[in-house]
């Protein structure tokens, strides 16, 4: 019979491989998702804002909540209800009725549906593994989930690219099967180890205040890099400041309240524990620094290095996630075998190393020109995946580890908060300052092409376009300068020469004069991220001994 810790890790190694293969699908699809609803890219940049984060904003405010939910009434049920609503979602998603704007809305309302049950998911997929498998075992089955969920990323970029090219639909509909197969197969093999305890009552107002807080928080950080008025950025935006100010505000007072409530949500108490709070601070510290690498780099293939090398703006978005594989490869090899050693030598060697690796990759990057030699970026981003491996592993069974059994799903639920929320405060930190760089720099340089290639009258209105609206239409698979000429009166277009036309519009003229540019607003924010991981590289080697709490802290009192 087959040992019930190998039926625990394929079923939520499956939930790990749905969430990776659909973060991934729709990052590479979103060109066709947006043509599909006939969106335009420069008055969509809100919408495509929410269609990517508004999955994270939203596991980020329920993990935690989650989580402390799971240990009352069961993480086995929990995650199997997290099964269903990402499949209801999905399904959701592949029926979107609209165009347009509705359907952006739509679009941006399924997706939170499917945040809903990932949230789920990600709670209790690493408190179920810890119950199944012992305290010796736990790295290298928490490391094994994390590789198969690299590989359900890749097989997101491979399906994207094919599923986008016949219809748009159908990159949602593939998660279907697969949720249904998770639904059905966790709730009949999925066992309770652990006895919820159930004489706890829900922490009502700090689930309230949390979740107010956090929504303030994230939509305030999504809304600052939006343009207000004539900056570039929103971070001087009233209501940016207030909702960020707010949200800061009243999660001060939910963290009071949870010293004072008989069952809090959010277990402060955990944090007495020397190694849970160091893995803690370490995941959020690299969080910040790597979450929004990814979409930096993607951004960098489109918007630049692909056109420059004959890749058509529709075709980019693929051939992004397939030139970024190298990532991906690094993290897959070296995340099993990082949760193995591990288990054997302790967390705070492998992941501080990890992070000293990441954070010199981050500096490498600096050294690139814009039209890199292709194999020195590809062993940068894979010696960069490499030390993400090393380090995510052992971090995440060092936190699991050091916490109580019944309430690992609190652990979870806080370590799937952190990452989340690390995520999307990294994306707004890189955007902010590649947009804010771009802003000062950008008028001036098109201007000037502008001139030297024939096009002077040009220059006042592409002076004028904001450069979030350029990048995201990059990043949506659109050629700008085409798209900005669609929305001119033909008078001006038509007083332009044809072959300066040609030259405008072509695949090089555009990525050259934005690279300069932009490299720097890059090698700023790749300089900022690497302060970060060394940072989380300190903080991971502070964290002291191994902790394993059924072998440690069995004595000592227990956090109720």
């Amino acid at each position: 019979m087959v040992q019930y810790k190998w039926i625990a890790l394929s079923n939520t190694s499956l939930g790990v491989f749905m969430g990776f293969m659909n973060a991934n699908i729709v990052l590479i699809s979103l060109p066709a998702i947006f043509r599909g609803i006939d969106v335009n890219p420069f008055t969509s940049f809100q919408y495509l804002l929410w269609v990517l984060f508004g999955y994270s904003i939203v596991s980020a405010i329920l993990v935690v909540n989650i989580g402390r939910i799971s240990d009352i009434f069961g993480r086995v049920r929990m995650y199997n209800l997290g099964f269903a609503i990402f499949t209801i979602g999905s399904i959701l998603l592949y029926i979107t009725p609209g165009t347009g704007s509705i359907a952006a809305l739509q679009l941006i309302i399924y997706r939170i549906i499917q945040g809903i049950g990932g949230a789920f998911l990600m709670a209790n997929s690493a408190a179920v593994l810890s119950e199944a498998f012992p305290p010796n075992q736990r790295g290298f089955a928490l490391g094994l989930n994390g590789v198969i969920g690299i590989f359900g990323g890749i097989a997101g970029i491979i399906l994207g690219g094919i599923l986008a090219s016949i219809y748009w639909r159908d990159v949602f509909l593939v998660s279907v099967p697969i949720g249904i197969a998770g639904t059905i197969w966790s709730y009949k093999s999925l066992k309770q180890l652990t006895p919820p305890n159930r004489n706890q009552s829900v922490d009502v107002i700090g689930n309230i205040l949390y979740a107010i807080a956090l929504i303030l928080i994230l939509v305030g950080i999504t809304y600052g890099i939006l343009p207000y008025g004539s900056s570039a950025t929103g971070w001087t935006n009233p209501y940016v400041i207030a909702s960020i100010s707010s949200g800061v505000a009243l999660f001060l007072v939910f963290l009071y309240v949870e010293t004072k409530v008989k069952d809090p949500m959010f277990r402060i108490d955990l944090f007495k524990v020397r190694a849970f709070t160091m893995a803690s601070l370490a995941i959020f510290f690299a969080q910040i620094a790597f979450g929004g690498l990814q979409l930096m780099l993607v951004l960098l293939l489109q918007a630049i290095w692909l056109p420059l090398h004959g890749i058509p703006y529709s075709q980019a978005p693929f051939w992004a996630g397939v030139y970024l594989l190298p990532l991906l490869a690094g993290f897959g090899i070296m995340g099993s075998i990082a949760g193995r050693l591990s288990d054997k030598y302790g967390a705070r060697v492998l992941a501080t190393v990890g992070l000293v690796i990441l954070g010199a990759g981050l500096l490498g990057l600096t050294s690139l020109p814009y039209d890199f030699n292709y194999i020195i970026f590809a062993t940068i981003i894979f010696i960069m995946g490499v030390g993400n491996g090393l380090f995510v592993s052992p971090n995440m069974a060092s936190l699991i580890n050091a916490a109580p059994p019944q309430h690992r799903g609190s652990a979870s639920g806080i370590r799937a908060m952190l990452t989340n929320t690390g995520s999307t405060l990294s994306i707004g930190l890189f955007f902010t300052i590649v947009i804010d760089v771009l802003y000062l720099n950008l008028p001036g340089t098109l201007t000037s092409a502008l001139t030297a290639v024939g096009a002077p009258q040009l220059a006042p209105i592409m002076a004028k376009i904001p450069p979030t609206a350029a990048l995201f239409a990059a990043f949506l698979g659109y050629n700008p300068v085409k798209t900005i000429l669609s929305q001119l009166p033909a008078s001006i277009v038509n007083s332009i020469p044809s072959s300066v036309l040609a030259t405008i519009t072509g695949k090089y003229w555009f990525p050259t004069v934005i690279a300069p540019a932009f490299m720097d607003s890059l090698k700023i924010a790749f300089y900022f991220s690497a302060t970060l991981v060394f940072i989380a590289a300190v903080i991971s080697a502070l964290r002291g001994r191994t902790v394993i709490y059924e072998r440690d802290m069995m004595k000592t009192s227990d956090p109720k």
